[in-house]
């Protein structure tokens, strides 16, 4: 990939009287890493080049790239492994594999649990409904992947999703692919379509199922369930997926760490 060809140095050109807010050096460099990481230059789970090459590349001082990669860092984009570098981040790593899914046993550890069991419902290619568009930032009625399944922990029905996901990103997505696949699901996108999801926004109310959703479920239909609504997001904000699922909380709880 290309990058600007005016050089980037520790003393940034004087700003205009009028225009936008100055960027400070390093957030400008985080932009340029951003780039690359967004075109693919550097795959998930890749070595990125050190402070000290990223430095000469961009004409600026290490300490204004460590500065960038910690903020980098900071966001989960990418990991630093001491005497060996950093890395692009990546869902199949074990220490995040569980960063997007909450919902912990009430006794123990999701690890401890095992892998979750699959059962796809359905897989299939639809237009976009209006709701699903707006919140992938889709045109009404382009086309989507719909996804239901059903993960069980110790062969106990727990979560029933509703994955929506943009036609053209994931085309080729089969029922097979998803049931099959060994490790995260979001590690999976990666792999095979080269989608990270980086960061997601939630919604989380308590509802009681229908008649289908509780028999999928293997609960009464006056059974309360969590209700979380998320919107996950590749490089630069882009929408990438909107996933609708029911918890069983009986036996589970949702738990979020707040710093």
């Amino acid at each position: 990939m290309s990058f600007p060809s005016t050089p980037v140095t520790d003393t940034p050109p004087t700003a205009p009287a009028q225009g936008p807010a100055f960027s400070p050096l390093y957030q400008q460099i985080k932009g340029l890493i951003l780039q690359g990481l967004e075109a693919g230059e550097w795959r998930p789970g890749e070595l990125i080049p050190s402070e000290m090459e990223l430095a000469a590349r961009f004409r600026v001082s290490q300490g204004t790239v460590r500065k960038a990669i910690d903020e980098l860092a900071a966001e989960n984009l990418v990991m630093r492994r001491q005497g060996k570098g950093t890395f692009v981040a990546t869902h199949a790593a074990q220490q995040v594999q569980y960063r997007f899914l909450k919902l912990q046993p009430d006794v123990g550890d999701l690890r401890e649990e095992g892998r979750a069991q699959r059962q796809i419902i359905d897989c299939k290619r639809l237009r976009a409904p209006a709701e699903v568009a707006r919140l992938l930032a889709l045109r009404s009625g382009d086309a989507v992947m719909q996804v239901r399944r059903v993960l069980a922990f110790a062969g106990v029905p727990t979560i029933l999703e509703e994955i929506w996901l943009p036609g053209q990103a994931f085309k080729g997505l089969t029922a097979e692919q998803m049931g099959s696949y060994q490790g995260p699901t979001y590690a999976m996108f990666e792999l095979e379509y080269g989608v990270r999801m980086v960061r997601a926004d939630e919604k989380i109310r308590a509802v009681l199922p229908d008649a289908e959703q509780a028999e999928l479920l293997a609960v009464s239909n006056s059974t309360p369930l969590l209700s979380v609504e998320r919107v996950a997001y590749t490089y630069n904000d882009v929408p990438m997926e909107l996933r609708r699922g029911l918890y069983r909380t009986d036996t589970h709880h949702y738990r979020n760490a707040l710093n």
